[in-house]
């Protein structure tokens, strides 16, 4: 099975108890006022429910905690001198992070997906159940690039989660997170769908390549990994707490961009991203007259809209296809790009070592590159 984590980051030396379930109170909107009614249901107590209880108690238990550490390695220096100083050998032993994230399970023998940066750095975690169940779990891979991370864990006959589409969700829809915020276990939050397709540029992490869901339902550190749910308790995202001085804002990966990468970290155990190497930025009039005033640049733009390579990374797919700095590109393949979320978006959904025709204008003339993507550099997790 899959679990999504929420993650806190390393900021603490001991775990958290286990906290009794929370629910916040959910903030009610006058366009969803009369659905309650429809989305009610009497349980075995005796009570009713609304739909929001219905989801939590449907998903739940296929919920986890993440506990994950990592090492620290000291940043004293080594000399003896300052070692007198600083204190002895076991003063100055390595030294270890713990954090503690949220994460689901998608399937019944132990598969889980998380962010991440909620286990950055680890290669086993601590995975806890909602029933206090307790299991190592082990790190199978990482893709940092849409803070992806899937683990596994050695046990049959989980509960599991239901995974909707994220590509249906409207703006307005009830929007339900499960996780463990400030290490709070098990705390239900809920709001709406506050918007969809944010860009990583307006999130603020451009190094990621995700279009992001935002929502109002409270997510914290400590969110990160954990489910966002429709109101049919189906998963529609990975809750990300990313933005630490959001207020009232929330963010998560649409979960078809999880699926897709957690399908090639489980089977390969890291997900390929295709790469150019080249840093852009949009062309308008403003920009345009700022890059024309700088002296130290070795060309002169004449459009005002495209997208401008400002730089090519040397021997990287772009620099051995010939690109060059100052050149603007106007087409990807059969479609027109005028932002470089565009440019991002096309190289992202071409393929790997096969020829991607680009054209751009270099001193006023049209020009068409024949470039093969290669495989995003990274680094061994």
């Amino acid at each position: 099975m899959l679990v999504l984590g929420t993650g806190i980051g390393f900021v603490g030396s001991r775990y958290c108890k286990q906290q009794p379930l929370v629910i916040e109170t959910p903030k009610i909107y006058s366009s969803a006022i009369p659905e309650l009614s429809n989305h009610t249901q009497e349980v075995s107590s005796g009570k009713t429910v609304n739909f929001i209880a219905q989801a939590v108690q449907k998903v739940g238990p296929a919920v986890v905690r993440i506990d994950a550490s990592r090492p620290l390695t000291s940043s004293l220096p080594e000399k003896p001198f300052f070692r007198r100083f600083f204190g002895n050998d076991e003063n100055l032993k390595e030294r270890v992070e713990r954090g503690t994230g949220s994460g689901f399970i998608i399937s019944e023998d132990g598969r889980l997906i998380t962010n991440a940066h909620v286990v950055e750095g680890s290669k086993i975690v601590k995975v806890t159940l909602k029933d206090g169940q307790i299991h190592e779990g082990e790190v199978v891979g990482v893709d940092p690039i849409t803070d992806v991370a899937v683990l596994k864990i050695n046990a049959i006959n989980l509960p599991t989660v239901t995974l909707g589409k994220a590509e249906n969700l409207a703006p307005g829809e009830w929007a339900i997170a499960i996780g463990n915020p400030l290490g709070l276990d098990n705390t239900v939050t809920v709001g709406i769908i506050s918007a969809i397709d944010r860009s990583s540029s307006q999130v603020g992490v451009p190094d990621k390549r995700v279009r992001f869901i935002q929502t109002d339902a409270a997510i914290n550190p400590g969110n990160s990994g954990g489910p966002l749910l429709n109101a049919q308790g189906e998963v529609v995202g990975i809750n990300t707490a990313i933005r630490a001085d959001a207020q009232g804002l929330g963010f998560a990966i649409p979960i078809e961009t999880a699926q897709r990468i957690a399908n090639q970290l489980f089977t390969k155990g890291k997900a390929d991203h295709p790469y150019l190497g080249i840093h852009m930025i949009n062309l308008n009039p403003e920009t345009k007259r700022a890059i024309n005033r700088q002296k130290e640049l070795n060309f002169k733009i004449t459009e005002d809209q495209g997208v401008l390579i400002v730089k090519v990374v040397p021997n990287s797919p772009a620099a051995q296809g010939g690109f060059k700095e100052g050149d603007t590109i106007i087409k990807i393949g059969d479609r027109l790009v005028e932002t470089s979320l565009q440019v991002q978006e096309e190289v992202e959904s071409s393929k790997i070592g096969q020829v991607l025709a680009i054209e751009v204008i270099r001193n006023g003339k049209v020009k068409i590159i024949k470039v093969r993507p290669s495989a995003f550099p990274q680094e061994e997790f």
